[in-house]
């Protein structure tokens, strides 16, 4: 099995395909208590895409505790391409994903976890993914057989039995929900935000659900991932609100029929 390109191996022609000659992409990029990381993180995702593509960086601070507000703000002489949003309280990942693409000007969009346990750089065979299956959406999947984790053991079994409930309450065609890195096209998110619900737990699988549900066409990347081990094991709470956000998905979908339904302008 080949090994996935390295920052310095990257080919970025098919995200210039992509974008075309007027195109941009927005990278969306949800911030809570980091402090200590972001100003160093947003350097790193400014030099992966300066002089590739066009490109903006929104930042969400979502009601961090700490300096990661005054971190970003510090960097916005230096960095044009940063704009920032300041939530407050913290309204959960879900809500700075929304927020953040109401301040984006780009034609796509890149969600991507700001702790960079993700980097950046392996957005550009997302693009190469979007060009050759024709997608509207193509998502990171730790359980793709060409991805490289370094990931514990305890949250490789939570997320194949989430995979496995996933699978038999909504039949989608994809391996992973929850991977922080996704790429979309903008009139995907145009149509999916205003009929979202869920905020916080479930985000990612309702914004998946709904997308599929009105015919956009997503496909899978392998990724590299090193999980830093900040966050230990998963909260009972963070659990059990999945779960309960997940059946109430179930719920609008099949039984409200809730996503059929045109939204409120």
């Amino acid at each position: 099995m080949n090994k996935l390109p390295g920052p310095e191996d990257v080919n970025w022609e098919a995200a210039r395909q992509c974008l075309g000659a007027d195109g941009m992409l927005s990278i969306v990029l949800p911030c809570h208590n980091l402090g200590k990381v972001i100003a160093e993180n947003i350097r790193q995702i400014t030099a992966t895409f300066r002089d590739c593509i066009a490109f903006e960086i929104i930042a969400v601070d979502d009601g961090s505790k700490d300096n990661t507000l005054d971190q970003l703000r510090a960097l916005e002489p230096e960095y044009p391409e940063i704009r920032i949003v300041a939530l407050s309280p913290n309204q959960g990942k879900g809500h700075a994903l929304r927020a953040g693409f109401g301040q984006t000007r780009g034609s796509h969009i890149l969600f991507l976890d700001a702790d960079l346990d993700l980097p950046p750089h392996q957005s550009a065979w997302f693009f190469e993914r979007m060009l050759e299956t024709g997608s509207d959406i193509v998502i990171g999947a730790k359980r793709h057989p060409r991805s490289e984790l370094v990931y514990p053991r305890k949250r490789r079994i939570i997320s194949a039995m989430y995979y496995l409930a996933v699978r038999l309450l909504f039949g989608l065609p994809v391996r992973d929900t929850q991977t922080g890195i996704k790429l979309f096209r903008r009139a995907v998110l145009e149509a999916v935000l205003p009929r979202m619900l869920v905020k916080r737990f479930a985000y990612d699988l309702e914004l998946l659900v709904i997308s599929r549900h009105l015919g956009f066409k997503i496909t899978e990347a392998p990724i590299t991932l090193d999980f830093h081990g900040r966050y230990g094991c998963l909260k009972y709470r963070v659990v059990r609100r999945t779960t309960l956000d997940t059946l109430a998905i179930f719920y609008r979908l099949y039984i409200l029929r809730y996503y059929q339904a045109k939204p409120e302008e």
